[in-house]
């Protein structure tokens, strides 16, 4: 009886789920597209060549976008308290490029990318960094 409960019991159990593991591969693969989108968007503003050793600050930002790619929500992983204002123009800088571009059949995606900004305003993502200069 208890061996025929507990083949029973086995047979209920839904297999692990792979869902969480491909969600975050196809995040990991829109974080390019993101960033090239941002790039696209503000070719000006873009720090050419290695970065220098200290840099003004460091944030790292959440972006959940829509299934249009629009910008639904910003969330702080890391956020350079020390720099308001470059908090803000990051913000703005993200709402600015929406929409970005549709993640296609996945629907809304949430993406997480590191902004390296350098005092003069110019700024890389650390998904297309050339790097940073040793000291």
């Amino acid at each position: 009886m208890a061996l025929s409960v507990a083949a029973l019991l086995s047979a209920c159990q839904t297999p692990p789920s792979s869902a969480p593991q491909a969600s975050a591969t196809v995040n990991k693969l829109y974080r390019q597209d993101a960033a090239q989108h941002i790039y696209a968007r503000n070719a000006d503003r873009i720090y050419k060549g290695k970065l220098p050793p200290l840099l003004y600050a460091i944030g790292v930002l959440q972006v959940q976008l829509d299934a249009q790619g629009r910008v639904k929500n910003l969330h702080w992983m890391r956020k350079p308290t020390h720099a308001p204002e470059v908090v803000a123009e990051i913000e703005r800088t993200v709402r600015a490029a929406s929409p970005f571009p549709a993640p296609g059949r996945t629907g809304a995606v949430s993406y997480t990318d590191t902004w390296l900004w350098d005092e003069s305003g110019r700024f890389q993502l650390d998904t297309l960094t050339e790097g940073q200069l040793s000291q």
